[in-house]
């Protein structure tokens, strides 16, 4: 590590914020992009501190949630929090891969063939209604999602930093939907479950909103910072330090999910290094250069509860795989 990078002492409380000027700059930049869009919107703090999280290690978003709770929204305004390049695919049925990779074009004035980039060559990709596009358009996106890249008719084409997908789903409706296959489930670093504000957010909601009927408060977000930075930081959060300790922690979880009896299907190793990656990078962001045990747990379950499935038995009496996840958290032993 730097030497900037001061490791905790084993004795160190895990509580214990230290003044660390390379994390306190994500934990400040951070908490101004929040600020940013909690212009327009109220609640989610903690949905809108995973996104970033998110973002800073190079992973992806699936939102769920019912219509009407700013899934969408929320989204455009991550985008518009950051210097970087958007767009927005609208996933439909007959919307094809090359609608969303782009195409070869054949050009009739140098008789030549060129490459058209679709909406996926962008810095941040928002996906409303993921699962309202078949199979064979949700498989366009694997190879960007995993290798940031594109092929096409052959030729590789790379996509540019930072490249984040948000994608949204509506977990209700089932007329014209497709779900999602495990594969293109696991690229996605979180899945985020957004529910309905509590009273006083809907009180709060309608207060902020009764003179602006046409959302321009949008217009009020500015952008915190660009691409450059946001590799600055990333490269600060593979910094943060993180036990021996608690990596076979975080590998008894994973592991845990694997052997268990109410679990059809455990985490991939792809979820190990998700939790290792964004409990960094929750740490960094409130001012820590080390991960503590809650740093885990926090990330746990957005991590994981889309790469499990649970048994038929344990579907059938509505067992949830929150209540799976956080059985198995109680039960292996917390590093000390």
């Amino acid at each position: 590590m730097d030497d900037n990078f001061n490791q905790p002492e084993e004795n160190t409380p895990a509580w214990v914020q230290k003044n660390v000027p390379e994390v306190e700059k994500i934990s400040e930049a951070v908490d101004r992009i929040k600020d940013e869009i909690q212009k327009v919107i109220i609640g989610q703090d903690e949905e809108i501190e995973l996104m970033l999280a998110g973002l800073l290690t190079g992973g992806h978003i699936l939102l769920e949630g019912v219509p009407g709770i700013a899934k969408t929204l929320t989204a455009k305004l991550m985008a518009k929090a950051l210097n970087v390049d958007f767009s927005r695919i609208q996933f439909t049925p007959d919307l094809m891969p090359s609608d969303v990779i782009g195409t070869t074009v054949y050009n009739m004035k140098t008789s030549d063939f060129t490459f058209s980039a679709g909406p996926v060559f962008s810095n941040i990709v928002l996906i409303d209604e993921i699962n309202r596009a078949p199979a064979k358009t949700q498989a366009a996106l694997f190879e960007s999602m995993e290798e940031k890249q594109v092929t096409v008719d052959g030729t590789t084409h790379l996509l540019k930093f930072p490249f984040f997908v948000i994608a949204t789903q509506n977990p209700i409706e089932q007329e014209g939907t497709y779900k999602l296959p495990e594969a293109q489930l696991d690229r996605f670093l979180f899945k985020l479950n957004l529910k309905y504000p509590n009273l006083e957010n809907e009180q709060l909601i309608l207060r902020r909103f009764k003179e602006d009927f046409s959302n321009q408060q949008q217009k009020d977000v500015k952008p915190i910072f660009n691409a450059t930075e946001i590799q600055e930081y990333s490269k600060i959060i593979e910094k943060v330090h993180i036990k021996e300790e608690l990596l076979d922690y975080i590998a008894k979880i994973v592991h845990d999910t694997r052997n268990h009896g109410d679990l059809f299907l455990g985490a991939s190793p792809r979820a190990s290094l998700a939790i290792m990656k964004t409990s960094k990078a929750i740490a960094a962001m409130n001012g820590r250069d080390f991960v503590t045990p809650d740093d885990i747990k926090y990330v746990a379950y957005p991590v994981m509860n889309h790469r499990i499935i649970l048994t038929p038995e344990r579907e059938m009496e509505g067992t949830e795989t929150s209540d799976v996840i956080d059985e198995i958290l109680k039960r292996i032993e917390v590093p000390r």
